[in-house]
């Protein structure tokens, strides 16, 4: 029997990679802001035998997100994983010169967004799904302040969670990737020789195997 995986941040890097190793054995449903890529996400899940439905939305938008959970409630009744890769990387910037919005719009997608999703969720995966997130430990780092700290908020929380459903379920999980060749650190690391970094695909298959998938 075909299980259920929402994936969100899922149009592109390790989201996208998740997907794409999940199927077919998951149907996918896909959330991103990228219409194009999911698209093409979709087109490699296909080409799988898999099947996946595509959620263009942002995260950020509360009414958005509850409709796209109650509407996974509608249709299958209930979630067998959650894999959240969504996150903003703001400029690295000095603490003292950081633009007001780059902090506010981290903060809305690395902590407030996934604050509400886990309210969302949860209900949906019950006492057997499972959840999965991905450590990035930045805070404290130097020009790192809006992104290291939105992510630590997010890992607190996660991190709670994990230890309030540890009998109970559902399982909540932090992983580590290792470093990416990804958009998101080329914005990080512009220049980097990336000849040493991981490839999506293969960490998204290394991170899975940790959870038996």
């Amino acid at each position: 029997m075909t299980q259920l995986a929402l994936i969100t941040g899922a149009s592109r890097g390790l989201g996208a990679a998740i997907a794409r190793h999940l199927a077919p054995a998951y149907h996918i449903v896909a959330v991103g802001r990228t219409t194009g890529a999911l698209e093409e996400l979709d087109d490699a899940i296909r080409a799988k035998g898999g099947a996946a439905t595509l959620a263009p939305m942002d995260i950020t938008v509360p009414d958005a997100m509850a409709q796209l959970c109650r509407s996974i409630y509608d249709r299958w009744g209930t979630l067998d994983l959650w894999v959240h890769t969504a996150i903003h990387a703001a400029p690295l910037a000095p603490a003292a010169a950081m633009d007001e919005a780059h902090w506010t719009k981290s903060m809305e997608i690395n902590a407030h967004a996934t604050q509400r999703l886990v309210t969302f969720v949860a209900p949906l995966l019950g006492s057997a799904g499972r959840a999965v997130f991905f450590d990035d430990p930045r805070a404290g780092q130097k020009f790192f302040g809006a992104y290291g700290a939105s992510k630590a908020v997010q890992m607190a929380l996660v991190r709670s969670w994990a230890a309030e459903t540890e009998k109970t379920g559902p399982q909540v999980h932090v992983l580590d990737p290792a470093p990416l060749a990804t958009a998101m650190r080329s914005r990080f690391f512009p220049g980097e020789d990336r000849s040493g970094l991981a490839a999506p695909e293969d960490e998204a298959r290394r991170l899975l195997a940790q959870l038996g998938l």
